[in-house]
């Protein structure tokens, strides 16, 4: 008969090797570990975007351990979503001779409304090029700007940060600039904007932090790439005033190329209309 210990320990080890599997994101048919699925709501969301499916991409960090092979996986994963806006959040490539053929890869995801982008703390060093291939390849950059989608239905803006790492009030006097009632997304590479400059949106979205990248089985994690520690090192969060942020994994790694504990994830997020 299997002694307590015993037990103890195969349990350990099995609960480890099923971490290992899930951290792994090249055992996803779409080329990352998950896709992870929110709902908005909101009173404020005009009518021609109830039910709107919006694809969110960060911290790809092309072709660390994401190489050209599920690169193309992802693309196809994104593509079978029939997102209504592609949103990405920064860190594309790591190096220069990438950058063609990643942006080149995300044309062929045809989102109705449109792609749009920031920057991330990664294009410092080459973002001249970056944003070259961006407008080359049909993205918007959203640089302190706000773009304005119409439907029949109303209009929906997206805002972008050109340096999430500073409270620049730029972004912040463009996004009182638009009425009370409107209904906007913010995209800000890191998370620890939303708190520290008291942006007041219907939701901000983040990546940056990678989920920590590595964590002991969800209870430990050594890096966390926050001021605000695990306050928003993941998932769906709210700042002190209230607004929604959402930090995703991201599908790429950076300095080390391993995930354990922390799956790769592109985020799907549904936006709903409710009652006024």
């Amino acid at each position: 008969m299997r002694s307590f210990a015993g037990l103890l320990r195969w349990r350990a080890a099995s609960l480890l090797l099923l971490s290992m599997l899930v951290s792994c994101a090249s055992l996803s048919p779409s080329g990352v570990g998950r896709v992870k699925r929110y709902t908005v709501e909101s009173n404020g969301l005009p009518a021609g975007f109830d039910g709107c499916r919006v694809a969110f991409v960060s911290d790809i960090h092309y072709p660390s351990l994401f190489n050209a092979r599920r690169l193309g996986k992802l693309v196809a994963s994104l593509s079978d979503m029939h997102p209504d806006l592609l949103l990405l959040g920064g860190d594309y490539v790591t190096d220069n001779d990438s950058i063609t053929a990643f942006f080149s890869a995300l044309e062929d995801v045809d989102a109705r409304y449109g792609t749009y982008a920031v920057l991330g703390n990664h294009e410092r060093r080459n973002g001249t090029l970056v944003v070259s291939s961006m407008r080359e390849h049909g993205i918007v950059l959203l640089s302190d700007s706000i773009a304005c989608v119409d439907a029949a239905g109303g209009e929906l803006f997206i805002a972008g940060v050109r340096d999430s790492f500073s409270c620049d009030s730029v972004m912040l006097q463009r996004i009182d600039a638009i009425a009370d009632d409107a209904f906007v997304i913010l995209l800000a590479h890191t998370p620890d904007y939303a708190e520290r400059s008291s942006v007041e949106v219907d939701v901000v979205l983040s990546g940056h932090t990678h989920g920590g990248q590595v964590s002991l089985f969800g209870l430990y994690t050594p890096v966390r790439n926050s001021v605000y520690g695990a306050r928003f090192l993941k998932g769906r969060n709210a700042t002190s005033k209230g607004t929604t942020v959402i930090t995703t994994n991201g599908v790429g790694t950076s300095r080390k190329k391993v995930r354990f504990c922390v799956p790769s994830e592109v985020v799907l997020l549904t936006l709903k209309r409710t009652a006024r």
